[in-house]
């Protein structure tokens, strides 16, 4: 098994990046993945305390499918995010600056649904990213059962739809799913695979047009029996991670 591509998401369902290489930390999701997540009118997070919440607290793609379409650049040394998207001018900005959020409240409006609640703020969660799950986890996917997936829709689908951060070749369709409870070795990191990934809606929309454009759900249930893609696992031993690095199970 090799690393076939790495990404992370800073601002949670607000954009992608790829990267190259990561060190992982144990006990920790992966670096500046989901750091920040934006809040609507009925979010339940204290500010005061800030803890991880659930991903109904937060504007989601699964909600929002227009999120979907971003990509982002994020500069680690200064914490200034680019955000791209087909249908708006690019915007570079601080999610940490009061200002600068600002900004980024007005220019994401346009891709918020008049009818569901609309962004109000950016949080964070001190050493903690906001994962949908409330594992502090990092969520490898395999690339042969995203072939296996699309070879039963009959159409190509985007590897972005599935949101993860360690893509996995060579390695048999369908496998990670029994992984759980076992450890595997990614270059010098390892990981205890812990559950399974129960997938929403949002991987039925398009990832550059933000328009929802198939049904993965349904192929997931009708050719396979169930609703899951990918697993998230549990960093146990700290570690660096780059594209084309060997993983092997324990």
């Amino acid at each position: 098994m090799r690393v076939a591509s790495l990404h992370r998401y800073p601002i949670k369902s607000h954009g992608r990046e790829q990267i190259n290489a990561v060190t992982l930390t144990e006990g920790q999701t992966m670096p500046w993945d989901r750091v920040w997540a934006v809040t609507h009118e009925a979010t339940k997070f204290d500010v005061a305390s800030p803890a991880w919440v659930s991903c109904r607290n937060f504007m989601i793609g699964s909600r929002t499918p227009g999120l979907a379409g971003i990509w982002t650049t994020l500069d680690e040394a200064t914490r200034q995010i680019s955000l791209r998207h087909a249908d708006l001018e690019d915007i570079t900005f601080c999610p940490d600056d009061a200002d600068d959020v600002a900004r980024f409240l007005s220019w994401v409006a346009p891709l918020c649904p008049p009818q569901r609640g609309a962004p109000t703020g950016i949080v964070s969660a001190p050493g903690r990213g906001m994962t949908d799950s409330p594992l502090a986890s990092v969520s490898i996917m395999n690339t042969a059962s995203h072939a296996d997936v699309a070879s039963k829709m009959d159409t190509p689908i985007e590897l972005e739809r599935w949101r993860g951060n360690i893509f996995l070749d060579h390695t048999p369709a369908w496998a990670e799913l029994e992984w759980i409870g076992r450890d595997i070795r990614i270059g010098d990191a390892v990981l205890r695979v812990r559950e399974r990934i129960k997938r929403c809606s949002v991987t039925n929309t398009n990832p550059v047009t933000g328009v929802r454009d198939t049904d993965t759900l349904d192929a997931l249930n009708s050719h396979f029996g169930h609703q899951d893609f990918g697993v998230n696992a549990e960093v146990i031993s700290s570690g660096s991670i780059g594209i084309d690095a060997k993983a092997e199970l324990l």
